[in-house]
């Protein structure tokens, strides 16, 4: 028998809160790899552009990107990316759809402030596209593991 609560939103038997759980879980666990995939390209591609004389340095304090910076907040984002995927998950009909909408709206957004920093032309051409690694990695891999997960 199904228990009601307060709100009159049943509970689901055991099993359906247990298939829920491990859905959650396997998208957090791909997520948790995707990311730190993620970390590694952006890292690396940083490290290139770098190495082809790229300074990364910002006008306004002068200093530069450390690489270790780039992965950092690739991880951090990349975190944001994974628990909006599994709020969507949990509370959309269509998660995978809403997902992809609102990561590459937030991803178009992410491209703005390398374009206001005053840094060079190198630099900025750099940091835009080193916004778009990550997103290449993430917003693919999460929304197919929610096609396969609401499926």
């Amino acid at each position: 028998m199904n228990s009601m609560n307060d709100s009159g939103v049943g509970t689901g038997t055991a099993s359906d809160r247990a298939s829920h759980t491990n859905r959650l879980r396997g998208l957090a666990g791909t997520g948790f790899l995707a990311a730190l995939a993620a970390m590694v390209a952006t890292t690396l591609a940083a490290a290139l552009a770098q190495a082809i004389g790229v300074d990364f340095e910002v006008p306004d304090g002068g200093e530069t990107i450390p690489l270790s910076g780039f992965a950092v907040l690739t991880g951090l984002f990349s975190m944001v990316g994974i628990v909006m995927a599994v709020a969507f998950l949990r509370w959309s009909a269509r998660p995978a759809e809403r997902f992809v909408w609102t990561a590459v709206s937030l991803t178009a957004i992410s491209l703005v402030p390398p374009l206001l920093t005053g840094a060079n032309t190198s630099t900025t051409t750099a940091l835009l596209a080193l916004h778009l690694v990550p997103a290449t990695v993430m917003i693919p891999t999460l929304a197919r593991s929610l096609r396969t997960r609401t499926d």
